[in-house]
């Protein structure tokens, strides 16, 4: 399935990923990062949120937190556990990766970025970025998963940067991707 395409699969598969090491990450930054700047989200924004979340998401249908009401969401990006990590490109939002820790292991919430971005290297300095800060924080075990409605290119990019897969998963496909 193609970002320009509209049709959705009728299964749902969602690959699961892992990290259990430091020493299985293969970091992948850029070389030349002038231009290139990546800020935390130091007070939770839910209109910047939900705009990220957008820009990244709406070629793949994400559609999870555009359903949360403005007051869960707020709360769930002021939780100390949460991180957002806004990539930028000059002064404007490439993409961000999301974190979220719970004892110790750290998921990968969401990652992404926007279409204009795609294609020149950008998600894997940010995917190594965010695998960084997890480690930084005292993760013991990083994972993530994604989907046959992400980019076709994000299971590669996971799995180049040290994970490896532990699930897959197929369930008809949710009603609120239809």
């Amino acid at each position: 399935m193609s970002a320009t395409t509209s049709l959705i699969p009728d299964v749902l598969v969602t690959t699961y990923l892992q990290m259990t090491d430091e020493n299985q990450f293969r970091p992948a930054f850029l070389e030349d990062c002038s231009g290139l700047s990546v800020k935390t989200m130091e007070e939770p924004d839910v209109a910047f949120y939900r705009f990220l979340y957008s820009s990244v998401g709406e070629q793949w249908k994400w559609r999870d937190r555009l359903l949360l009401a403005e007051p869960e969401l707020e709360a769930l990006l002021a939780a100390p556990e949460t991180s957002v990590h806004v990539l930028y490109v000059g002064d404007g939002p490439a993409g961000y990766v999301e974190l979220a820790q719970s004892d110790n292991s750290t998921e990968i919430v969401y990652f992404g970025l926007c279409p204009d971005y795609m294609g020149k290297g950008l998600g894997k300095h940010l995917l190594s970025y965010g695998i960084v800060q997890a480690w930084n924080n005292g993760a013991k075990r990083l994972w993530v998963h994604t989907c046959n409605l992400d980019s076709p290119y994000a299971l590669d990019n996971y799995i180049k940067r040290g994970f490896s897969v532990y699930k897959v998963d197929e369930q008809p496909m949710p009603e609120h991707y239809l």
